[in-house]
């Protein structure tokens, strides 16, 4: 086949997201809060002041394609690897490159693909080089740079934060691509009925290449109906059974269960619902999910309402024995009841105060009264002598008895709250320490 040819035929092969990217920086799509007249990136792109950067955003925001404008502004020699393929043998490769065309009188930029995926000394490996301006380093992340990337890459680069694409955005970029004639749709001449093109934006879901795909796919349908319409009917057909952004190990994992967390400490119910449900659409482990309500219940609640913990225990259980989706229903009912319980972390309070002690005090002897003496020997040494059992006591309570060891000072770890059973448990321990008083 003659090579021209072939060229063109791959070329019909490339999806539609990879055939609309931008090609120049008045054409990208979003990530105004830095590309905006006047923003630091947008000035060093425009003045042509190339510096090592690393793109942090979620996936389909445009991190690739911002990294080949910036080049291409520059009129810089542009290198693209992917940490998911690359090793040290194609760096050094690209850093020779890089040489000879600095030789030439040109610079430089070196573009790694999910770059959190190189390890310390791959990543270490480009520090001579960007030290010493043999190329300029861009790198491409979805994980968080503070704890993927080397500090001496992040000292030498500056992390620029990407955002997902709103649905206006992506409206556009989807409009673009039905009229482009030479990149997109536009040669088919396809209409789209009212409400597919905004269902297709939205069902994106701030990815500008999951939303080119859909509608990828939506023209393909209409194409095997011999239409020149996209439907309603076929954009809903391409649009479900799609998972909203979420990643089962990353940031955004995280950041969501701290939501839910901290909505269920702040007692909002409908926000900790929503955080609930947003992990369980994302296809978090609903054990997980469990154990961490169960965490709650015992950290943010304990006490104030001890039946948080069996309710929580409970609904792990029913989950355990139901599965999805029934059981589900039982971890929303639990995080319900969690958000609206009364608070106290008395406990999560007491049991550090107690763990500090320990740490600074070390190995305080048992006292002698404290001791259990099974044996004659021990009986004669003094263990147990002295103890007063409770039980033999008025009210039950030996007033006056000490049981924290010698060389420990007086401490009162843990605090009741003025809320939940909390209330009663301070009022029966105040009587307890004014017995304790008189003694």
């Amino acid at each position: 086949m003659d090579r021209v040819v072939a060229e063109q035929k791959i070329d019909g092969w490339r999806p539609l997201a990879d055939r609309m990217r931008p090609q120049r920086l008045e054409d990208y799509v979003g990530q105004s809060h830095l590309l905006a007249p006047g923003k630091p990136l947008y000035e060093a792109i425009a003045r042509r002041q190339l510096h090592s950067m690393i793109l942090w955003g979620p996936p389909g925001t445009g991190k690739t394609t911002l990294a080949r404008l910036i080049a291409g502004a520059s009129d810089a020699e542009f290198i693209a690897l992917s940490a998911v393929q690359a090793g040290i043998k194609d760096i050094r490769e690209a850093v020779a490159r890089a040489r000879q065309v600095a030789a030439a009188g040109h610079a430089t930029v070196l573009f790694l693909d999910e770059v959190h995926r190189f390890n310390k000394t791959q990543q270490d490996s480009f520090l001579p080089h960007v030290e010493d301006g043999t190329l300029t380093f861009i790198g491409a992340t979805t994980e968080n740079p503070s704890f993927e990337i080397v500090g001496a890459l992040l000292s030498r680069a500056r992390v620029y934060v990407l955002r997902a694409l709103g649905a206006a955005d992506l409206r556009g970029l989807l409009q673009r691509a039905l009229t482009d004639a030479e990149r997109g749709l536009g040669a088919q001449q396809l209409i789209i009925e009212d409400g597919a093109l905004d269902l297709l934006a939205a069902a994106g879901d701030g990815d500008a290449r999951r939303a080119l795909n859909m509608l990828e796919l939506a023209a393909g349908l209409a194409e095997a109906a011999a239409s020149n319409t996209i439907t309603m009917v076929q954009a809903q057909e391409v649009a479900s059974g799609g998972r909203r952004r979420f990643d089962k190990g990353g940031e955004q994992f995280y950041d969501q269960i701290s939501a839910l967390h901290k909505s269920v400490r702040g007692s909002d119910p409908d926000a900790a619902l929503y955080w609930l449900m947003r992990m369980l659409d994302g296809g978090a482990d609903p054990h997980y999910l469990a154990r961490r309500i169960l965490r709650m219940a015992v950290e943010d609640i304990g006490l104030a309402d001890p039946r948080a913990q069996t309710l929580a225990l409970e609904a792990w259980q029913i989950y355990e024995r139901l599965g999805s989706p029934e059981g589900e229903l039982a971890l929303a009912e639990t995080v319900i009841y969690l958000a609206v319980a009364a608070k106290s972390n008395a406990v999560y309070t007491a049991f550090g105060a107690a763990k500090k002690d320990i740490e600074k005090y070390g190995t305080l002897e048992v006292p002698m009264q404290l001791r259990n003496a099974p044996t004659k020997l021990m009986k004669e040494l003094g263990y147990g002598e002295g103890y007063r059992y409770a039980h033999d006591e008025p009210g039950a309570f030996a007033a006056g008895e000490r049981y924290l060891p010698e060389g420990l000072p007086a401490r009162r770890y843990y605090q009741p709250t003025p809320r939940g059973l909390e209330i009663r448990i301070g009022e029966a321990l105040e009587k307890l320490r004014q017995l304790n008083s008189k003694k």
